[in-house]
């Protein structure tokens, strides 16, 4: 891993820990949870610590008690705060698709440092952010496709902390009530995979440096 991408993952697997690493298998079209880990409305220092998500997008009235709405994005804006990535190549935003409309409109920037990929065109490392519509669509094969369809999705995105073989591990905010790892399966040869339990559609390579 370089730089930016060490100090991603790190404040990421820092909050999972201070979540009581909850672990989310997903295993095909089946998900289960073999470790349960402190939800966000546990307990008030819990819920403060997603006030401080929050607030790195504006949103300083909420915390981990406003449980229908929904913080992942702000988890990941706020990891991006942590490790120092300025806003000016991670704008902070209260909704995925906020900051990944951006990336696609700069994706032919030869510097640019947040290229989006389809799930069929390149393998996440470290770093990158792996993403699921929250609906039922299929995942485009070719990236004019993402850009026709992404404006109108609602989304979800982990950051991918650990790849191994075929397995990849990946922590996000707002998965199942806490800071959730979850464990998939790719494919043989290392792609990740569509599946109903998490629609996975496209992959954010982060050339940070």
């Amino acid at each position: 891993m370089g730089f930016w991408q060490d100090r991603i993952v790190e404040a990421a697997k820092s909050e999972w820990v201070y979540f009581g690493q909850q672990i989310v298998v997903i295993d095909g079209d089946q998900e289960s949870i073999p470790h349960v880990g402190t939800w966000e409305d546990d307990d008030d220092s819990h819920s403060d610590r997603i006030n401080q998500y929050w607030r790195a997008v504006g949103k300083p009235r909420l915390s981990g008690y406003d449980c229908k709405q929904p913080w992942s994005a702000a988890f990941i804006s706020w990891i991006m705060q942590a490790a120092g990535v300025p806003n000016d190549l991670f704008p902070p935003s209260r909704a995925h698709r906020s900051y990944l409309n951006r990336f696609i409109a700069n994706a032919d920037d030869p510097f640019a440092a947040l290229i989006p990929r389809t799930i069929h065109q390149y393998k996440p490392k470290p770093g990158d952010l792996i993403c699921a519509t929250r609906g039922k669509i299929k995942p485009p094969e070719v990236f004019e496709e993402l850009q026709d369809l992404l404006y109108s999705w609602r989304m979800h995105c982990d950051i991918v902390v650990e790849t191994s073989g075929q397995t990849l591990q990946a922590i996000g905010g707002n998965v199942r009530n806490s800071v959730s790892k979850t464990i998939l399966t790719l494919s043989p040869d290392g792609y990740v995979q569509f599946t109903r339990a998490r629609p996975w559609v496209l992959i954010v390579e982060n050339r940070l440096e």
